[in-house]
């Protein structure tokens, strides 16, 4: 859950997303021994699983965006400059204000991630912390919300910080505290997935602009009554997704809706939403919720701009069902899980797997490519990352959502975190996608990244 996480070689890859699903085991990482910095380690080969052959990719060289980060979060302003954020393994400075448990340092690219300058924090300071989203507004303004809602001093009241940029990220000014308007919030009604104090709301992952000018973005946490236990952490509520507008370019913020709340879904509820808005095709308008459970990825549509929204459901891309166990038992039969049992049908919970945090955007063509993690099994893929559905990946619509028939993994059974970030150029249908490599208390680990062009195939 995401109360707590989150000179490279490369080879160009194009081809035409025609080939059926694939069944067999087959990983396509080409490994090498990592220099004494843990720089290069593995190089990734896209693969195609499902498709209707009316879209072509091609993708761009590897690049190193971030040595021993994890969990990357980025922006693409309309120059083309990149903005990407992970954590490290470094303690981040001793504040009062609630901050992640890791260092968050934040990487820029001005040449489409050849290469990357870090920019430095002010002492004594963490910055922002950039899942909370960003989002440039027409004005060319951008700008960024901290991922933590604190207590506010009144009951329903909550305090976040934004962040403003005029000048394409070349200077940042904040943190701004700004208000928000949370009738019937509980800020202190679970403890982090660690079992550690967590009196905050999280706001995550992308912020989107209505043609007038007002502000949307997600928001998950608990709300007085939300006391349901998670399956693996009794101290941890399972959480909903809220949605909140700002009519004032982000300095105050009010609850629209609840987007998902059901105490039975998932391991851990509803979280880690992401938010993209349909502006064309058969649902303009439409605003699309994919959302993290602990288990399947959910989806839920309004169109009504957020006042009310469908009954959430899973969605499974390219038939990637965690449920499917019977598919994997064999290869994790002599593994333990994390409780030391053996991973066999005898433990269903641990060896099942899970889909984790999203990303979604809409491309200026219309072409919707969402982002996501499979992990299989959900917590023994660290130490045994080898099963082929284990990875990052892309997929891609031509429908405004109604039918994803077009997926690419785009690493397969190497250590990954699973979460991912992609964000549209301003070359039009070209996109950049960050993962990452490793995971927590593994060296060599870092975010690495590549571009992935999209072009629609007649027919």
């Amino acid at each position: 859950m995401a109360y707590q996480r989150r000179t490279f070689l490369g080879q160009s890859a194009a081809f035409a997303l025609s080939a059926p699903l694939l069944t067999a085991v087959s990983t396509k990482a080409d490994t090498s021994v990592a220099s004494d910095d843990g720089e290069l380690l593995v190089r990734n080969t896209p693969q195609t699983i499902e498709a209707d052959g009316k879209l072509r990719l091609e993708f761009g060289d590897e690049l190193m965006v971030m040595n021993r980060g994890l969990q990357p979060y980025m922006l693409c302003t309309k120059y083309g400059t990149l903005i990407v954020q992970a954590q490290t393994p470094d303690k981040p400075a001793p504040t009062p204000r609630m901050h992640y448990p890791y260092a968050m340092p934040t990487n820029v690219s001005r040449d489409m991630g050849k290469t990357w300058t870090n920019i430095p924090l002010k002492p004594g300071e963490n910055g922002l912390n950039l899942e909370g989203g960003a989002v440039q507004l027409a004005s060319g303004r951008i700008v960024a919300l901290d991922t933590y809602v604190t207590p506010g001093k009144t009951p329903g009241k909550g305090v976040g910080q934004l962040y403003v940029s005029d000048d394409d990220w070349r200077t940042l000014e904040g943190p701004i505290d700004v208000e928000f308007n949370l009738p019937g919030i509980d800020f202190y009604a679970t403890k982090d997935d660690g079992g550690h104090p967590h009196d905050a709301e999280r706001v995550h992952r992308r912020i989107i602009a209505l043609p007038n000018g007002d502000l949307l973005t997600t928001v998950y946490g608990t709300m007085k009554g939300d006391n349901t236990p998670s399956t693996y952490r009794p101290t941890m509520m399972k959480t909903r997704v809220m949605l909140v507008r700002s009519t004032d370019e982000g300095r105050s913020w009010d609850l629209v809706s609840t987007v998902a709340v059901d105490p039975a879904v998932g391991t851990e509820g509803f979280n880690e939403p992401v938010i993209a808005r349909v502006s064309g095709g058969k649902h303009p308008g439409r605003l699309i919720c994919f959302i993290r459970t602990g288990r399947d990825l959910y989806e839920t549509t309004s169109d009504d701009e957020g006042n009310t929204w469908s009954q959430p459901r899973p969605r499974i891309f390219a038939g990637l069902d965690i449920h499917r166990t019977e598919l994997w038992a064999d290869m994790f039969r002599r593994t333990k899980g994390a409780s030391g049992k053996l991973l066999d049908e005898n433990n269903p919970d641990e060896l099942k797997g899970a889909v984790v945090d999203p990303d979604l955007v809409e491309l200026r063509s219309g072409i919707l490519v969402a982002a996501f993690g499979v992990r299989v099994p959900q917590k023994a893929c660290w130490p045994h990352a080898q099963h082929h559905w284990n990875g990052n990946y892309l997929a891609f619509s031509r429908d405004q959502g109604d039918t994803w028939s077009n997926v690419v993994r785009l690493t397969s059974g190497v250590p990954t975190t699973h979460y991912m970030a992609i964000a549209e150029t301003p070359e039009d249908n070209k996109l950049f996608v960050a993962y990452d490599y490793g995971f927590w208390g593994r060296n060599p680990r870092y975010i690495y990244g590549r571009t992935a062009s999209v072009e629609p195939q007649a027919g």
